[in-house]
């Protein structure tokens, strides 16, 4: 029997009947599955379509999910071309995807809130080496929440990520609420749309910039009280008053000034593009780790002392209360992301290659049969 590396390759029977062979195990759990894998890195020629790769033994706390939809992130096109090289090389090959739609196969024994054969959505932590483009995808119990049922699973699988990382920055972070002026800065984007959709749903007054028509219409339509064309608008003209928040999905320098001058005092700046994983890529993780958090730090004070605000790095982090405000959110039609194309997980690259060439400006979802 091929194996297809020492990590992805078959596992034995344990004890408690689980995996015994390729295909089902004793008691009927897959063993093996259908898997993109990254085995280096660059662009999207480097991924490979697979048949037989193994499915690991599941932990107390863990659930396997038969997946049905798996959507792709930036951070997924970013990672197959070394992004986090620091991190993953040692581990290649990698399976990317973050988000997931699909059916509960089987649960761990601490598992208590879901159910083998309930639909469920979520999302894995941005490090997670063993991804979602698979047919069967691992995550923790507190990962996972029920899919919400007026939503069929392409679209449920385009919303866990991108709204988890807005849920942090706005609630965890910011600890925005009814009344607070937020901005989010390049709302045409799945996190800065989900970001505007939380934020309305708060009660708060929503302000966004995009750079496309059809990103205006969509950030009006759900509640945004200003959208500015920052291609054809001077943003901080253009912009009224100052903010309690400022999410900036962009991350470049400009829109960092931008966004740090139309803050109120006591207001947050939030950044999607922490510099931790680019310098422990260029310096390795004792050096780049150190430097980067010390970078982090002298901003944080530079701005407190400067402007009397509050400047972060944000990532998404697993929430399961988080989680389930965004299922409840959705359900009730009050957070959605459009997905413009969808593509068989066979041909995840072709999808990885339309990204990149910019092809589908919006969320593109794999789909398993």
């Amino acid at each position: 029997m091929r194996f297809l590396s020492r990590r992805f390759g078959t596992v034995t029977a344990n004890g408690d009947g689980g995996i015994s062979m390729l295909g089902l195990g004793k008691r009927g759990i897959a063993t093996s599955c259908r898997a993109v894998l990254c085995p280096r890195f660059g662009g999207p020629e480097v991924l490979e379509f697979h048949q037989n790769v193994a499915v690991p033994d599941l932990k107390p706390n863990q659930v396997l999910v038969r997946a049905r939809a798996v959507s792709i992130n930036p951070l997924d096109t970013r990672m197959r071309a070394g992004y986090g090289r620091s991190i993953f090389e040692p581990l290649l090959p990698l399976i990317l995807g973050r988000d997931i739609s699909g059916e509960v196969a089987a649960v761990g024994n601490s598992v208590k809130s879901l159910t083998v054969g309930q639909e469920v959505f979520g999302a894995l932590h941005p490090t997670a080496v063993r991804g979602t483009y698979t047919d069967y995808a691992i995550l923790a119990e507190d990962e996972l929440a029920p899919k919400p049922e007026s939503l069929s699973h392409v679209e449920a699988s385009a919303i866990p990520f991108a709204a988890l990382t807005a849920w942090r920055a706005l609630k965890s972070t910011a600890r925005i609420k009814d009344g607070h002026r937020v901005l989010v800065i390049g709302g045409g984007g799945a996190v800065g749309f989900s970001a505007i959709q939380l934020a309305v749903a708060a009660g708060c007054h929503v302000s966004s910039t995009c750079g496309e028509s059809i990103s205006i219409s969509r950030i009006l339509a759900v509640g945004a009280e200003q959208a500015v064309d920052y291609t054809t608008e001077d943003c901080e003209i253009a912009l009224k008053g100052h903010f309690d928040a400022v999410l900036d999905t962009i991350g470049v320098p400009e829109t960092e000034r931008i966004g740090i001058n139309l803050l109120k005092r006591g207001g947050h700046y939030m950044t999607l593009q922490g510099e931790a994983a680019s310098f422990t890529d260029r310096y390795g993780l004792a050096i780049g780790l150190p430097l980067a958090t010390a970078i982090l730090l002298k901003k944080q004070i530079q701005y407190r002392y400067s402007h009397g605000i509050e400047y972060w790095w944000n990532y998404m982090r697993a929430d399961a209360e988080g989680l389930h405000e965004i299922r409840r959110l959705s359900e009730a039609g009050k957070l959605r992301i459009p997905v413009d194309k969808t593509f068989p997980l066979s041909q995840a690259r072709e999808a990885h290659e339309a990204k990149e060439r910019r092809q589908i400006p919006g969320k593109v979802v794999l789909e398993i049969d």
